[in-house]
């Protein structure tokens, strides 16, 4: 999953990018609130990590003029400024969540799982398509009783996959959505990724899962469909 963090101290910019990398995410950072809302509008992204306090656009204010704009991506708003009246103010302006700093690693990536799972419907906790099981939560993939072992790139890859079962998804779009604007943005990347995970969640096993759409992308298959 792709997410822009907007944080105007580069040292906890650095830091929440990192740690968010770590699990998995694709992440891109600005450090202004005018820079953020360019590229909330005109990149494809899956979440939003917002700071309240930003040099030259405050963070309300960009979140109202994207949710003015209809850009409906999911917004995680983060301050260091305590009271209920702000929190309030974060969500009347279209925050969808709202955690103080200083925060745990472990609730912003759970807050970023449960933005994801609402949007633009409500999604089950772990995703699933035949035997194979991908739980955002607890970072595990399952096929059948064996848990794989997947690197948090080849996890992203393959919960965008689960996230799309059964329908067609090209290698741009895995691309935008897997990997940040700071990787090179060679198509072929996704091939190679594929191949790694094919080996791991295809071939110790009968029935092959990911699916070649020759022109046109990837499909992991779904057998209830």
């Amino acid at each position: 999953m792709r997410v822009l963090v907007v944080e105007d101290e580069p040292r906890l910019a650095k830091a929440i990018a990192m740690g968010l990398e770590d699990h998995g995410f694709a992440v891109d950072v600005t450090n202004d609130g005018e820079a953020g809302l360019t590229k909330a509008r005109y990149g494809d992204y899956d979440a939003i990590v917002l700071d309240i306090m930003l040099p030259k656009l405050n963070g309300y204010k960009v979140a109202q003029r994207l949710r003015d704009e209809e850009i409906w991506t999911p917004i995680l708003m983060l301050t260091a400024k305590d009271g209920e009246y702000d929190e309030a103010e974060a969500l009347d302006v279209g925050a969808d969540d709202y955690l103080r700093k200083p925060f745990s690693w472990v609730v912003l990536v759970a807050r970023l799982n449960a933005l994801l799972r609402r949007q633009p419907t409500e999604r089950p906790t772990e995703l699933r398509t035949g035997d194979l099981r991908l739980d955002p939560g607890r970072h595990t993939v399952h096929r059948g009783d064996i848990e794989l072992e997947l690197t948090p790139r080849e996890f992203s890859l393959l919960e965008y996959l689960l996230r799309h079962a059964a329908q067609t998804i090209s290698k741009i779009e895995l691309l935008d959505h897997v990997w940040s604007d700071s990787f090179d943005r060679d198509p072929n990347l996704v091939e190679v990724y594929i191949g790694y995970l094919r080996r791991k969640i295809d071939k110790p096993f009968e029935v092959p899962m990911i699916e070649t759409v020759r022109g046109h992308g990837y499909r992991l298959a779904d057998p209830d469909a």
